[in-house]
């Protein structure tokens, strides 16, 4: 797959996702339309279980490219809406896990790109930031709102202040946060973890999140039971058992 905003490489069932639109990785609508079709692609195939996005250079993603506002014309700002929330949603049903690997700026657009992810590893230097109100517009707090504390959250986004990996670490919006050289390493780890359990399973996994978040317990936990009843049967389920028993790694089709 080529193409002008993103870069791919997929290896040992690990999906590495790059944001290549120098110098800072602005969103534009050939980005976002590049990245509904990879991610949509890469969840459809079965030689991929795990993806880590993340940015090229020193940013991870400033934000959108504001060259690019919409205009007042009519159904302009509904579209551009439209494939805002499209990139974002591509991520967040996504059948794979995605890992963010926040290596600098995740700003506005950016950092609802990496909230939108299943795990955030951030690096020393990376951080997240919504500058919304600093230019006049508002967004984001839905999402920001799903990984900060209702304090922290009402504080990111009123202020527009940069939240840095150490602190995304200590308030558990992110899982880890690294020196800047272990960053990928650290990222990809975590991918390979997730690519040596049950496909299926994760993928299941992945659907109780996506589907239980509104859910009370009760019903969120009987949804997971149906899940867990539905893999019972499956090949992924019989070879996972079988190496138990015969204390051997499993080896998965896909």
């Amino acid at each position: 797959m080529s193409h002008e905003t993103l870069t791919l490489e997929v290896s040992d069932h690990i999906a590495t996702l790059t944001i290549t639109r120098p110098p800072v990785n602005a969103q534009n609508n050939r980005f976002r339309a590049e990245l509904v079709e990879v991610v949509d692609v890469l969840g459809d195939r079965s030689d991929v279980r795990a993806i880590v996005i993340t940015g090229a250079g020193k940013a991870f993603s400033a934000g959108a490219d504001l060259s690019e506002r919409p205009t007042q014309d009519p159904g302009h700002y509904t579209a551009h809406n439209r494939r805002v929330r499209a990139s974002f949603d591509c991520l967040l049903e996504c059948p794979k896990p995605i890992i963010a690997a926040v290596n600098g700026a995740a700003i506005g657009a950016g950092c609802v790109t990496a909230l939108c992810c299943d795990i955030i590893v951030s690096s020393e230097k990376g951080f997240l930031q919504m500058t919304e109100v600093m230019v006049g517009l508002a967004g984001g707090v839905a999402h920001v709102r799903r990984h900060f504390g209702e304090s922290d959250a009402r504080l990111m986004i009123y202020t527009a202040r940069r939240v840095y990996g150490p602190e995304l670490l200590r308030m558990n919006v992110a899982s880890a946060c690294v020196a800047p050289e272990d960053l990928m390493a650290t990222a990809r780890g975590m991918a390979t973890d997730i690519a040596q359990a049950s496909p299926s399973a994760v993928r299941a996994a992945k659907k109780s999140f996506q589907v239980t978040e509104g859910l009370s317990i009760y019903e969120g936990y009987r949804f997971e039971q149906g899940q867990t009843k539905a893999l019972s049967t499956s090949e992924d389920t019989a070879e996972a058992m079988a190496a138990f028993r015969e204390k051997r790694a499993p080896v998965f089709k896909g």
